[in-house]
């Protein structure tokens, strides 16, 4: 007797949001692929969402998945066959993983070329990826460099969008399991931890040490030396193998971080500009240990598990009770002036013996905290919270001398920073003073503008 196996073909939609977000799974079987329906069980509802099965083990045939979806506008593209999103590799990867960390890549870069080159032919680029990935054959691509000017100059590596898809897929599989550990003072590219909560925190710690401004202390603010061209990947990787163990994700960790962005890179804009990046700062004049490249998600994640360490080390070691730290600036408070001169001079021993790096001189300020703490854009003073001045300058600056067709974006970004602030009525007042002036309309709170109806 001859046995014919027939293949399963499942459909999966890469476009629309993943079925265990947003949509309900409607599952049918082909016609004959079912076996006969006892007349003592109804069958299901058909209505949709639900799903048609028997009460007993599906028989020989066809099954075909489809997904129903909410209706949307977002441009369709043809389906991909296998893998399907719940199919599991060896090396402990779904495709889902990979889709969903697609999305997560997209979500504000979506109109980008990078961002749509890839999505042209979606499929198969995810399809290529995720067999690289498991054959243990991914390597990282060529890398965008140029040169900002705002707010000072210096060096930015930028990654191809198939590499920055990787970075969300180690990014959402290790990166929980770190957060669990930083402290709650830790800032800076941790979900819902942004500059709002960072000067919010500070706020309520100088109100506390302060009681509510009615006893004076000090603080003490630090900020490390070329930070990120100093960091050391080899103290770092031993940092990320006490955590992550599976080996398939450990060795896409190293992949990752030991990548010498530097020996596979495009410069764009005016490579005159690379004079204005002092040398001590430029990735390329470091050693190929040493560096993160700024502007990826990578970066940004294995530089706060770098100084997680000195996080532990200032609460535990120290046992500061205020204290708080934005990437590579933090801030302690305390009553004694002695006190926090002497915990520079620890911090600075424990960052050059464990994590070869030191504080910056001419950034540390030690004084009283009636003069106000100036942090992530913000000072705190008695009763107050400003936008910082140089911040508003420029602001004022830039709505002042912006194209018309950049003005409407612009001014709503400038609202909601200066909205931050709990001292800012003056502030917004002044920005829409120059957007009136420039024939557009202001919302009464001066919350924000809109666009100019000709």
């Amino acid at each position: 007797m001859e046995v014919k196996a027939v293949m399963s073909e499942r459909s999966f939609n890469l476009v629309v949001p993943l079925a265990h977000k947003a949509t309900d799974m409607l599952i049918t079987e082909t016609p004959g692929s079912a076996p006969e329906r006892s007349g003592a069980v109804s069958p299901l509802s058909t209505r949709q969402g639900d799903v048609r099965s028997t009460m007993g083990p599906p028989g020989p045939g066809i099954r075909t998945s489809t997904t129903a979806t909410r209706t949307t506008t977002t441009r369709t593209t043809s389906f991909a066959l296998e893998p399907s999103a719940d199919w599991s590799a060896p090396a402990d990867l779904t495709f889902s993983d990979l889709v969903q960390a697609y999305f997560d890549c997209r979500r504000t870069k979506r109109n980008s070329a990078s961002a749509l080159a890839f999505e042209a032919s979606l499929e198969r680029n995810l399809r290529d990826l995720y067999d690289e990935l498991v054959a243990g054959a991914y390597q990282p691509g060529r890398s965008i460099c140029f040169v900002i000017t705002h707010p000072k100059p210096r060096e930015v590596w930028a990654a191809e969008f198939r590499d920055r898809v990787v970075h969300h897929l180690l990014n959402n599989r290790i990166a929980p399991r770190f957060y669990a550990r930083f402290i709650a003072d830790s800032c800076a590219c941790i979900p819902r931890r942004g500059t709002l909560y960072a000067g919010q925190r500070l706020e309520d710690k100088v109100r506390s040490i302060t009681q509510n401004w009615q006893r004076p202390a000090n603080y003490l603010k630090c900020d490390l030396a070329n930070f990120f061209v100093s960091i050391d990947k080899r103290i770092l990787a031993g940092l990320l193998d006490r955590h992550v163990t599976e080996p398939w994700w450990r060795a896409l960790m190293h992949t990752i971080l030991f990548h010498d962005p530097r020996q596979n890179f495009e410069l764009r804009g005016e490579a005159s500009l690379l004079a204005l990046v002092p040398r001590h700062k430029r990735l390329t004049e470091h050693p190929a240990h040493l560096g993160l490249p700024i502007g990826n998600l990578s970066s940004q994640f294995f530089a706060n598990v770098y100084l997680n360490e000195l996080d532990q080390f200032v609460k535990h070691g120290l046992r500061a009770r205020h204290y708080i730290r934005y990437v590579d600036d933090f801030v302690l408070l305390h009553e004694s002036t002695e006190w926090l001169s002497q915990a520079r001079q620890r911090i600075d021993a424990f960052l050059q013996e464990k994590l070869a790096a030191q504080l910056n001189p001419r950034k540390t300020i030690l004084q009283p905290l009636s003069r106000g703490v100036d942090f992530v854009g913000q000072v705190i003073k008695p009763w107050r919270r400003t936008t910082r001045r140089k911040t508003l300058s420029v602001a004022l600056d830039r709505i002042k001398h912006a194209d018309a067709d950049e003005l409407f974006e612009s001014a709503n970004s400038y609202f909601g920073l200066l909205r931050q602030a709990t001292h800012s009525h003056h502030d917004r007042a002044q920005l829409a003073n120059l957007l009136r002036d420039r024939g557009h309309t202001v919302k009464a709170d001066l919350t924000k503008t809109y666009r100019r109806t000709l």
